[in-house]
């Protein structure tokens, strides 16, 4: 036997700061090329740069300079900035190789200041919009003439995909839910929650081209609501394939000051009122920390009452205002993303705003929002978060599902922040959280970095950046204080600050002690877990620059030479390009190198971190695919070294030996989730029609159609004649089933009705395994079963107590092994063993006590059982990322000896465990997935 697995359960370690609206446990994308860059540069097109016109630093895969610094060239005449952008590139193909700049690249907004004009463009295929296609011209005008100092960016000369769509909105729409709530419902085990099919409701973006290799033509779909099970809020941006309906990249829309997500770009700002602006009035409140200070408020005639809402500041836009919101008692779900109708701004009867403006943290976010808002236009010059008035809306006071939420995010148009709890006061009594959520919008309405990968991480480290800056300027703290460094650490009522703190700016963390390669699934791809290792960079910048000059170098860097897709590397060559701009030279020019080489940012700094695994497979380039072992062999899905090819079933031997068999028809649809027994390999294939089964024998011969629906889960499995498999209804009511490969047409299933759910099948020496859930006498029963496939005896395993989650399953010819989860909200789950007979059942990994974990998959062999699991840490670190951890649960004295299969730094996942105590993982500690094996496990990793 041996099968690829479903993961799964949410990470649910208390209402601290990382239980945020955007769950850390999300789906795994493909640990995939895009952790490391968020998403790969398509391929280059072949040519010779000119001469380096004084600093010109060469694109990734693009025949298009990353970087030109230092030159001075006239642009042709043209009526606007954007224009004569266009212009300037289209006479300088033979450096920049954009051949039609006035077709291809559409201008996305000017910033001007004393005399510099930056343009950003932004780049279209056959006017197709192209994710994290942006290019950045720099000019300077006097006397009617521009004159050309730098241009930087990302746009992609290898494109040729068509743009001729195959999938509409509609299977879109429903491929990119139905991919979403799979991920969510592996991560809440069947049976911990209540399902609500209509939680979640896509929405078409239209056409997207991904610049991978020669691109991939996509639909991008942004996918809101709530977890059905929890309800916890949800925003995705998923890109399903034009050409097959498979879901190639999705990562989380939230950006959140704790764990994790992302924001599409371009929100709108208004006011959100429809009476005429009122004058202002000078009030008052006092904050958290006791202090008394002077409010921006207006008196609201319909309500005759003052409220939260600052004209004074805004010039530009006299409707445009700094409004605070009064979300007590709302779930965070109901605020991401979307605007609450009966939602009212902050008020009180008196100019002075009580208990109520102070406990709920809205004084502190009025009173923060007007200094972060000050700091932007009196040190940089910029009127508001989009540097042209728009409104700055903050709602406090919001709930995670009813209960503490202790988080603050930026959701495009507005920052919400949490109520808080027992030990953490609301998220807004901390200017530095002010100031990071509202830099989110700056930095959205500038750079644009994508929330993702390594774009996401310095997107975070810079808003830690100047979060810091804002504080530490507002309270007039030294940089040369050990505690400088500290994000968050006057949020607690009791903790210390460096006890209480949320991340340390000065933690010395590099890339290669320190950076963690993950999935998208986790983080968002590291936004958080790496961030430190950027804005430590940028925080020694400000210690030895001093803050005012440091300050106006990371603010260029950011709105002058940063685009979307933009990594560590390019990330120190725009801050390095900017110092200069800025006539930074000599050993503070030196200061600003040695930061980033301090920090290990450095050009092809990934090729430094190592391994303790033996390499299978290289760079599978996948999203949502698993793996499967078993009889000698393994198989996985791949793409091409770009990504952008339709995904592939390779197999290959355990030991390494041999030559790689290709499985899978080259035939446009995504196959994905492979599983094998050692003799035949069966996968699903993703195409526009549906999904299919698949099978094809080791030793050659056709491909043969097992089963065609509309969606399956990734959960699949082969053992001799039987595969079973899980699938999914409209609504996606959840089923099992299993067949013969000598006859298909023969189906047994069961569950994926209204009030009748199956999940998470294995199979083995004639059994399958699954989890059921079932609503009998208006209660529902969840249990583990048993299925013997000659005689079809269906019977139960156990029976679970009410509210318990139950997990992915494995079988041999001796026990039954299952995940569950009984004790709500945890953090932990439990791995069980049982007779097939149901005898003698015993937690192998318990749920509670100190060695406890949140265990998410399983794999076994006849000899060992392999758990991919997390130690329950409050915050993520390398030791709360997912980890291999097996025993050989052979009864013993002295019980199951546990031990670390691997290591390695980074994440892994998709265990697939093939003879004795070998297992077959993908890895992501590179920032690439790989296929990776051990033949024994490395021990305690101490």
């Amino acid at each position: 036997m041996r099968h690829s697995r479903t993961r799964s359960k949410r990470s649910t370690a208390s209402s601290r700061v990382r239980r945020s609206g955007l769950s850390g446990a999300a789906a795994l994308l493909g640990v995939a090329a895009l952790v490391i860059s968020a998403v790969p540069a398509g391929a280059a097109t072949a040519g010779t740069a000119p001469p380096d016109p004084g600093g010109l630093i060469a694109g990734q895969q693009t025949a298009t300079p990353a970087l030109v610094d230092g030159i001075r060239e006239q642009a042709p005449s043209a009526a606007t900035p954007a224009g004569a952008a266009r212009a300037y590139l289209a006479t300088r193909t033979d450096r920049y190789r954009i051949a039609h700049p006035d077709r291809d690249l559409i201008p996305a907004g000017t910033d001007t200041s004393g005399g510099q004009e930056t343009v950003r463009l932004r780049q279209t295929h056959h006017g197709v919009p192209v994710l994290g296609g942006e290019y950045v011209v720099r000019m300077e005008k006097k006397d009617g003439r521009r004159i050309v100092t730098g241009t930087s960016g990302k746009y992609f000369t290898g494109l040729r995909t068509g743009t001729s769509a195959a999938v509409d909105d509609a299977l879109a729409v429903e491929r990119a839910v139905d991919a979403v709530r799979n991920e969510l419902g592996a991560r809440a085990f069947s049976g911990a929650g209540e399902e609500d099919e209509s939680a979640l409701t896509g929405t078409s973006r239209g056409l997207v081209v991904l610049p991978t290799g020669t691109g991939v033509l996509t639909r991008h779909i942004t996918v809101r609501g709530k977890d059905p099970a929890h309800g916890e809020p949800v925003l995705r941006e998923v890109y399903i394939d034009a050409q097959a309906g498979y879901p190639v990249l999705q990562y989380s829309g939230v950006q959140t000051f704790g764990t994790a997500g992302t924001t599409v770009r371009g929100s709108t700002a208004r006011r959100l009122t429809d009476e005429p602006a009122p004058g202002t009035a000078s009030g008052s409140g006092v904050k958290l920390d006791g202090t008394t200070v002077e409010l921006n408020i207006v008196h609201d005639d319909t309500r005759d009452a003052y409220v939260l809402r600052d004209h004074a500041r805004i010039q530009s836009k006299p409707d445009n205002v700094l409004a605070t919101w009064d979300a007590r008692g709302r779930w965070a779900s109901e605020l991401s993303g979307t605007w609450p109708e009966d939602l009212k701004e902050f008020s009180s009867p008196t100019p002075g705003f009580g208990t109520e403006a102070t406990e709920s943290g809205a004084v502190d976010a009025h009173w923060a929002a007007g200094q972060v808002y000050d700091y932007y236009r009196t040190k940089h010059g910029r009127d508001s978060l989009d540097g042209h008035g728009m409104t700055v809306n903050s709602l406090v006071g919001a709930t995670d599902y009813g209960q503490p939420y202790v988080n603050a995010f930026w959701d495009g148009r507005k920052m919400v922040y949490g109520s808080g709890d027992d030990e953490y006061r609301p998220l807004s009594a901390a200017l530095d959280v002010v100031g990071h959520e509202m830099t989110h919008g700056v930095i959205e309405h500038s750079a644009g970095l994508v929330y993702a990968g390594q774009s996401g991480a310095m997107n975070e480290a810079i808003a830690d950046y100047f979060g810091n800056a804002i504080e530490a300027d507002a309270y007039r703290l030294p940089m040369a204080d050990p505690d400088s460094g500290l994000m968050g650490q006057t949020l607690c009522r009791t903790r210390s600050p460096r006890e209480c703190a949320i991340r340390d700016l000065n933690d010395g963390r590099t890339t290669a002690g320190s950076f963690l390669g993950v999935g998208f699934g986790t983080d968002n791809g590291g936004v958080h877990l790496n961030s430190t290792i950027f804005a430590g960079a940028l925080w020694d910048i400000r210690e030895d620059l001093g803050p005012d000059l440091a300050d106006k170098v990371v603010y260029s860097a950011l709105t002058q030479y940063l685009t979307p897709l933009d990594g560590f590397t390019q990330g120190r060559d725009a801050v390095i390009a900017a110092a200069k701009a800025l006539k930074v030279g000599g050993k503070n020019l030196t200061a600003v190198q040695r930061a980033f080489n301090a920090h290990g940012i450095v050009p092809h700094w990934e090729l430094a971190l190592g391994v303790d695994s033996d390499l299978l497979l290289e760079r599978v380039n996948t999203s949502n695919s698993h793996l499967g072992a078993g009889g000698g062999w393994w198989a996985a899905a791949k793409s091409d070294e770009a990504g952008a090819e339709p995904y592939s079933v390779w197999a290959g031997r355990t030991d390494g030996k041999g030559q790689l068999k290709l499985m899978s028809p080259n035939d446009g649809r995504y196959h994905v989730n492979p599983a094998t027994d050692g003799r035949t390999v069966v996968w699903q294939a993703y195409g526009t029609t549906g999904v299919d089964i698949l099978a094809r024998p080791l030793a050659g011969g056709p491909v043969k159609t097992l089963w065609h629906g509309r969606s399956v889960g990734s959960s699949l499995g082969v053992d001799g004649d039987v595969v079973a498999f899980a699938y999914n209804n409209y609504g996606g009511r959840a089923g099992v089933g299993y067949l013969s490969l000598k006859d298909p047409t023969d189906v047994v299933t069961t569950g994926g009705g209204t009030y009748h759910r199956a999940t998470f099948p294995s199979v083995s020496n004639g059994k399958v395994v699954y989890q059921d859930r079932r609503r009998v006498s208006a209660v529902y029963e969840t249990t583990t079963r048993i299925v013997d496939v000659a005689t079809g005896e269906d019977r139960v395993i156990q029976q679970a107590a009410p509210g318990t989650g139950l997990g992915p399953t494995a079988v041999t010819g001796d026990h039954v092994y299952w995940l569950l989860d009984e004790v709500a909200q945890n953090g932990t789950t439990a791995l069980r063993r049982a007779g097939l007979d149901g005898s003698g059942i015993a937690d192998l990994s318990p749920e509670s006590g100190p060695e406890a974990l949140n265990v998410s998959d399983l794999t076994v062999s006849g000899q060992a059982v392999t758990m991919v699991a997390r130690k329950p840490l409050p915050q993520l670190s390398n030791d709360s990322l997912s980890k291999l951890w097996q025993f050989a649960p052979a009864d013993k004295g002295d019980g199951p000896r546990r031990s670390r299969v691997s290591c390695n730094r980074g994440e892994q996942l998709s265990a697939a465990a093939a003879d004795g105590t070998q297992v077959i993982w993908l890895d992501a500690t590179t920032g690439v997935s790989d296929v990776v094996t051990r033949t024994r496990p490395a021990g305690t990793c101490g």
